[in-house]
């Protein structure tokens, strides 16, 4: 007997086919009915949307079938019981929207990751009136933060976090804030459409060269991991200096924070220059770059980048790896031309 093709792979992408293509146009649809949000947000009761949960349609067939028996049988306790579910889904249903109106959301940063690492955008959640509200959460394609309650004034940040796969700047084009709550037959939702990104260095390379020898300038500052016989003074204090430098016994005599400079000591530093690397695929020399200065900054030494377009003198510290990192993250293929 000859086997006959079972047509239901075929079925099942062509409703996943339309299912998308339907999804497009409502958020298409959303985009334009709302446009574009500002980075702090209040939800009118127009932006909030609300349906039944398939828990909530089986709820209300149910209630239906209950009032269909009891007009059959003339059961006034019947009646009792029927009138009184349907009291408590439409209860249910204005509870559900009331839960979100009013409720003001704020964007609160993404810190810069690696690609491959999911990055996490921080939405801030303030509930501004005077009734709690619960089981509130964040959602956008393919992930959703955890539930939380909100007490009356309270604001709690919320984390969304979203794969990255390449390097430079990654946007939340659009998320959603929903309930289910009070008894999850319903659920309310409201999109949002705040222009809202964060930065993705480069992955570093596990495959990297060894990085260029270290120059060694005489008589320069003394980086901060070495030794400090050759005391040279007081200066202020900048970003990314070492806390083992700050003049303490100053700061408490003056209220000014100050950094001790070393003189007369060798400072190694070390140049990585785009140029230099033997490739010509541009994402695997950022790559190198990048594991050049995370390891540079892991071992607290000097050093300076160069890329077509910038240069950075050597330095150390938070403030120079996050420039350097950044210059990579945002370089574009046509500067190594």
């Amino acid at each position: 007997m000859s086997s006959i093709p079972w047509p239901f792979p075929e079925l099942r992408d062509q409703l996943s086919s339309v299912k998308t293509r339907a999804g497009n146009r409502v958020q298409s649809w959303a985009r334009k009915r709302q446009g574009s949000d500002p980075s702090t947000t209040r939800l009118r009761p127009s932006r909030v949307y609300i349906l039944p949960t398939g828990v909530g349609i089986i709820f209300g067939f149910m209630a239906f079938a209950m009032l269909l028996g009891s007009m059959n049988y003339n059961n006034s306790l019947s009646f009792v019981l029927t009138f009184l579910l349907a009291g408590i889904g439409f209860v249910s249903m204005h509870q559900c929207q009331r839960n979100l109106v009013g409720l003001e959301l704020t964007f609160a940063g993404a810190d810069p990751v690696f690609a491959g690492q999911a990055i996490r955008f921080r939405i801030a959640v303030t509930n501004q009136s005077k009734s709690a509200r619960y089981g509130i959460r964040l959602h956008a394609t393919d992930t959703s933060s955890d539930t939380h309650d909100l007490a009356p004034g309270e604001s709690k940040v919320f984390v969304l976090p979203v794969p990255t796969s390449k390097r430079g700047q990654i946007g939340l084009e659009r998320f959603g804030v929903r309930t289910l709550f009070p008894f999850e037959i319903f659920r309310s939702w409201a999109w949002l459409h705040m222009d809202i990104s964060g930065l993705v260095y480069p992955a570093p390379a596990t495959d990297a060269p060894q990085p260029p020898p270290t120059m060694v300038a005489h008589g320069h500052r003394q980086h901060d991991a070495r030794g400090e016989e050759d005391f040279a003074g007081l200066r202020k204090y900048h970003e990314g200096d070492s806390p083992r430098h700050v003049a303490w016994k100053a700061y408490a005599r003056s209220g000014q924070l100050l950094s001790k400079q070393f003189a007369g000591a060798d400072t190694s530093s070390q140049w990585f220059d785009f140029g230099a690397i033997a490739s010509n695929d541009v994402e695997k020399r950022l790559s190198i770059l990048t594991r050049w200065i995370v390891d540079a900054d892991r071992t607290l030494e000097d050093y300076g980048l160069r890329v077509p377009g910038n240069e950075f003198a050597p330095a150390h510290g938070e403030v120079h790896r996050r420039k350097c990192l950044e210059t990579l993250a945002l370089f574009e293929d046509g500067q190594s031309s």
